[in-house]
């Protein structure tokens, strides 16, 4: 075993043209279902974030900086599902998991930009839910036009300098002949294991980076919620009280979402066991469909908006 490890090691200097994604186990007899249920849970996910761009865009009342970045975390679901999911959809119709190695460079980059970036929009999006309930006064002074444009750009901006890095210091690494991905999609954990070359750094380098971005954001979140249950209940009146936790249930639920899988997957010791394959698989696909479904049915305005548009296309 050694020895053959060894062998495919000398020739790490070959640039390898193609990576072959292995996918997951599971029952042939469930193809059909997996590759329609995978195929249902896209379109929906392309749907229903596409449907809270364009309410958002269409009621002039949703022009706030709460709806602003709800657009851009519809965009990101929007992505994330088109990085793994079309791939994935494919790879069980023709059996066949084969992606070039630039295509593999980029599943990689994209899966940790977008992650990374959602990661900080999410603790902008707790920052505007602070600063609306415990600085009512202050909000539309301070959370204007172009600081809602700075935040937004720089989440996309330090999202891209995350992902860069990752695929660089990853494909950095030299490869032998091994092309088989024993994954889902092209992530920093399997591709570890194919490379020729000692990747104690770049395993570091993935604990400590995302673990502290992570932790960091997570940390923010939390101190904001602090704050912002403690305004909260100081409010006089239970109508009010209620009407505020409804503007940050969404975004709390949200939150949970995300962190569960990523937790899983990066935080801990890495074990790349088949389980790990579906818990990318849910972030991928069943977080995307979840996210426009949870702030259309917790959030008024939202339902408000989506009703509106119902009835004004039944009236054209």
């Amino acid at each position: 075993m050694i020895g053959a490890a060894i062998k495919e090691c000398e020739n790490a200097t070959t640039i390898l043209e193609n990576f072959e994604l292995l996918g997951f186990p599971y029952p042939k007899d469930l193809k059909f279902l997996l590759v329609f249920f995978f195929l249902l849970m896209y379109l929906l996910s392309l749907s229903g974030n596409g449907l809270i761009l364009l309410v958002v865009a269409l009621e002039p009342h949703l022009h706030k900086p709460m709806y602003w970045f709800l657009c851009h975390l519809s965009m990101m679901d929007m992505m994330v599902s088109s990085v793994m999911l079309p791939k994935l959809i494919t790879w069980l119709v023709l059996d066949n998991g084969v992606i070039c190695f630039a295509g593999c460079v980029a599943q990689l980059f994209f899966f940790h930009f977008l992650g990374c970036t959602e990661c900080f929009l999410y603790t902008v999006m707790a920052f505007d839910r602070f600063m609306a309930i415990c600085k009512p006064l202050h909000y539309g002074t301070i959370m204007n036009h172009r600081v809602c444009f700075c935040l937004a750009v720089g989440t996309w901006f330090a999202g891209s300098i995350h992902g860069a890095i990752h695929a660089s210091l990853t494909f950095h690494l030299p490869y032998g002949w091994r092309n088989q991905v024993n994954y889902v999609l092209c992530d920093i954990p399997a591709m570890l294991k194919l490379a020729c070359a000692d990747t104690f750094i770049n395993e570091m380098v993935t604990l400590i980076d995302i673990g502290f971005v992570g932790m960091a954001c997570f940390l923010l979140i939390l101190t904001s919620y602090i704050y912002i249950v403690s305004a909260i209940l100081k409010i006089p009146t239970s109508q009010g009280r209620q009407r505020a936790f409804s503007t940050c249930t969404a975004h709390i639920t949200l939150v949970g979402i995300y962190y569960v899988p990523a937790v899983y997957n990066y935080i801990r010791p890495p074990s790349q066991d088949s389980f790990d394959g579906v818990v990318v698989m849910c972030y991928s696909a069943v977080t995307p469909f979840l996210n426009p479904l949870i702030y259309t049915l917790r959030n008024k305005e939202m339902k408000d908006g989506v009703w509106k548009l119902c009835i004004r296309k039944l009236q054209c």
